[in-house]
């Protein structure tokens, strides 16, 4: 994926309060925008099936894109896997957080969010958990959210698009 370009940096944002949006920036080079992968097996299966959950990356107040292509090699695909740059997740059967992150080859731990230290805050559909983040089960229709350093209001939920 090429990197993006500095003007096109508001692609989330945050309700705070009644009808106030709140850009957040896309944080600047590889550590803020990673690159796909694809770690362990993978079968021939169709990429538009699976259920979906939203993952939402922040690091010091700052978007890390969830690249499109994770878990992806050609029309071969793992359990866990992304099709486009939006954050949605697709998978099959048992899933969570640290499948995610093991089939794109990165860090994540209750201090580790790719190659950001400190301590990870985890949201789902709003609400705070204390957990390990990587023990997290995605559930369909669920939004995630993952922050490290500087505080992002999350979001409570996603408008997945039709299949």
């Amino acid at each position: 994926m090429p990197p993006l370009a500095p003007s096109a940096v508001v692609i989330a944002t945050v309700l705070l309060g009644v009808g106030k949006l709140v850009p957040v920036p896309i944080g600047v080079g590889p550590r803020y925008q990673p690159r796909p992968a694809l770690h362990g097996a993978c079968r021939v299966a169709p990429l538009q099936a699976g259920a979906r959950a939203h993952v939402e990356l922040f690091a010091n107040r700052r978007v890390i894109i969830v690249p499109a292509s994770i878990g992806v090699r050609g029309r071969c695909r793992a359990d866990v896997w992304t099709t486009e740059p939006t954050g949605v997740v697709r998978f099959d059967g048992a899933a969570t957080l640290g499948s995610l992150f093991r089939v794109w080859g990165r860090r994540l731990g209750p201090r580790r969010l790719l190659s950001f230290a400190g301590s990870v805050r985890l949201y789902r559909n709003g609400k705070r958990v204390n957990t390990d983040p990587a023990r997290m089960p995605l559930r369909p229709g669920d939004e995630l959210v993952l922050e490290v350093g500087g505080y992002v209001p999350p979001h409570t939920s996603f408008l997945f698009p039709p299949h």
